[in-house]
């Protein structure tokens, strides 16, 4: 089993290269060739995309829209864990308003830079990004109203502490909401494909430890609001895309003759979900 030092290396360098490139191929979750394609078919409206700058759209790996529904307040302090390009952070900076703040926390120096830049084109001066690892947030406790994250906690090999952490970081009663990746019963021989921790199949839990992760952690309400199950059909395309030899994703790649296999093989494992809750507001 690999250290979670090599694990984030692995992760941090397939979303350098992801966002190095000249064209977004395919990176992330549940990204595609298509500029945009991404994040409409994961529930942002076109609205809301042409409000920003076309670098944060093309350059979105996730999976969902942690921000629908999140009830996002005026004043608010929003942090988003692994926040990529910036799309979260800009859409949660507009909501929060001038009294508001929006931190985001990302370990990949490129996906840093790219948000920044992102920021400045957007004229938005309640929104920062910050380094760091979203097992170790460097965010003081108790300072935060909501914390977002789209597809990024599957990619921790420390699920755990990440869990901890934002429990750590809420306020009492502060909220969380999560767009993320689950998978249960993946077969053994589909997790020798290295490139298949990148594109958040190999690194995802089951539905039932994700959610009993965040109840252990301390948190409460716990609840999934959206549930899309991938089948073959639906695994079909987003594997060629991530799995292609010139996905940036991938240093060892699925081999072409065997894509429709690998879907077969996880029709109905894997998910994408939306999972809600809050801190309590009186520790036990």
């Amino acid at each position: 089993m690999k250290r979670a030092d090599e694990v984030r290396s692995e992760v941090t360098g397939s979303y350098t290269r992801a966002v190095e490139r000249e064209t977004p191929a395919g990176c992330g979750c549940c990204s595609s060739p298509s500029k945009g394609l991404a994040t409409t078919l994961a529930g942002y409206s076109r609205e809301e995309l042409d409000t920003l700058p076309a670098d944060a759209v093309s350059n979105s790996f996730g999976c969902g829209n942690p921000l629908a529904f999140a009830g996002v307040r005026e004043g608010d302090t929003v942090v988003d864990l692994g926040s990529g390009a910036g799309i979260d952070l800009l859409l949660a900076g507009k909501r929060v308003g001038p009294l508001g703040r929006v931190i985001g926390i990302d370990m990949t120096p490129a996906m840093i830079e790219r948000a920044k830049l992102n920021i400045e084109r957007s004229g938005l001066s309640n929104v920062e990004v910050r380094p760091g690892l979203i097992e170790d947030l460097p965010v003081e406790t108790g300072t935060v109203d909501l914390v977002v994250s789209n597809c990024v906690i599957n990619l921790s090999p420390e699920k755990s502490r990440v869990f901890g952490e934002i429990a750590r970081v809420l306020k009492p009663g502060g909220r969380f909401s999560i767009s993320d990746i689950v998978a249960d019963g993946i077969p053994a021989w589909i997790l020798e494909y290295d490139g298949l921790y990148s594109s958040c199949i190999s690194g995802a839990v089951s539905e039932a430890e994700y959610l009993g992760g965040l109840r252990k952690a301390g948190l409460e309400e716990v609840s999934v609001e959206a549930r899309v199950v991938y089948d073959r059909e639906s695994l079909g395309p987003l594997l060629d895309s991530e799995l292609s030899d010139t996905s940036c994703c991938c240093s060892s790649a699925v081999p072409a003759d065997r894509r429709q296999e690998v879907a077969a093989a996880l029709e109905g494992r894997v998910a994408s979900i939306k999972v809600v809750g809050r801190k309590p507001f009186v520790q036990a």
